[in-house]
């Protein structure tokens, strides 16, 4: 998940990756703001939203892989834990298959089965 959240920080600032195709697109995002507000543009928060979206999976892999390195009994010693960053992976199935394209739904279900082997080993 760190991996997968850098990436698209990365293609968030930088290069054409995450732009529409039709840059005419760009400039309607530019100018229409969302019903909630008129104090951004959907241009503005769909860069916000894709930069939010990358920190969270950054924080994830940050978190429990500092966890599963460094405080191992800590994080397969509680249930709490453990089944959060299940579910937390888990959540990320469905959206990535609804929403996303192939390489990212691929490393989040990677990213789902490395998590359960590191579950199983610790627990054999």
């Amino acid at each position: 998940m760190l991996a997968l959240g850098t990436a698209h920080l990365v293609f968030t600032f930088f290069g054409p990756k995450l732009l529409p195709r039709d840059p005419s697109l760009i400039e309607h995002m530019k100018a229409v703001s969302p019903v909630i507000t008129r104090e951004t543009t959907i241009w503005r928060a769909w860069i916000g939203f894709n930069a939010t979206h990358s920190y969270s999976a950054m924080l994830f892999g940050l978190v429990w892989g500092y966890l599963g390195l460094a405080w191992p009994e800590l994080l397969f010693g509680s249930a709490f834990l453990s089944g959060l960053g299940l579910v937390t992976l888990l959540a990320y199935i469905p959206l990535g298959r609804l929403y996303f394209f192939s390489l990212p739904f691929r490393g989040i279900l990677l990213a789902n089965a490395l998590y359960v082997s590191g579950l199983v080993l610790a627990h054999t």
